[in-house]
C-alpha cells in the first residue's frame, strides 16, 4: 500500500460573515468541518473545513495585525481557489443548487479539463474542474 504525505498547502480565507460561509461551503462544494473555535463574541475565530485529504482554513475577518499584512475580504485581491474534482457535473449541479453566481458556465478547456467558475456570496472566485494535478505523477 503507497501512503501519500499529507498536504502542506492550506489556504486561509477571511470572511465577513464567516459563520454563513461554512455552511454555504458545506452546502456548494462538500466541505465538511474538521474543527472550529468561536472566538468570545461569538463569531468563528478559525475553522478547518475538509474536502478530501484537504483543509480550508478561515475565520471571520478582523481588524488585527494579520488583517494588516493580508487585507481585508472587501478589498482588492486577484485571489481565487481551484477545487479539482471528479464529477464536475455534479459538483455544477450542486454549486448552483446552493445559489453560486456562476461567472462562467461549464466549458472544456484546449487542454482538456471540463470546468466553470462561480462566486461565493461574499464574492470571492471559485474555479472547479477536472484537471487535478498530483505530487509526483503528471498533470
Amino acid at each position: 500500500m503507497t501512503t501519500s504525505p499529507a498536504p502542506c498547502l492550506f489556504p486561509a480565507l477571511r470572511f465577513g460573515n464567516a459563520r454563513q460561509m461554512v455552511e454555504w461551503l458545506q452546502q456548494a462544494f462538500g466541505f465538511t468541518v474538521h474543527a472550529c473555535h468561536e472566538a468570545p463574541d461569538g463569531t468563528i475565530a478559525h475553522a478547518e473545513l475538509a474536502l478530501g485529504n484537504s483543509i480550508l482554513m478561515l475565520g471571520q475577518a478582523r481588524d488585527d495585525d494579520f488583517a494588516q499584512i493580508v487585507g481585508q475580504p472587501d478589498g482588492p485581491s486577484g485571489k481565487t481557489l481551484y477545487i479539482a474534482v471528479e464529477d464536475i457535473d455534479a459538483a455544477f449541479a450542486r454549486a448552483e443548487a446552493a445559489g453560486a453566481i456562476i461567472v462562467e458556465p461549464l466549458v472544456t478547456r484546449d487542454y482538456g479539463s471540463r470546468e466553470f467558475i462561480c462566486r461565493d456570496p461574499e464574492d470571492n472566485v471559485w474555479c472547479l474542474g477536472t484537471y487535478w494535478p498530483k505530487v509526483g505523477g503528471t498533470a
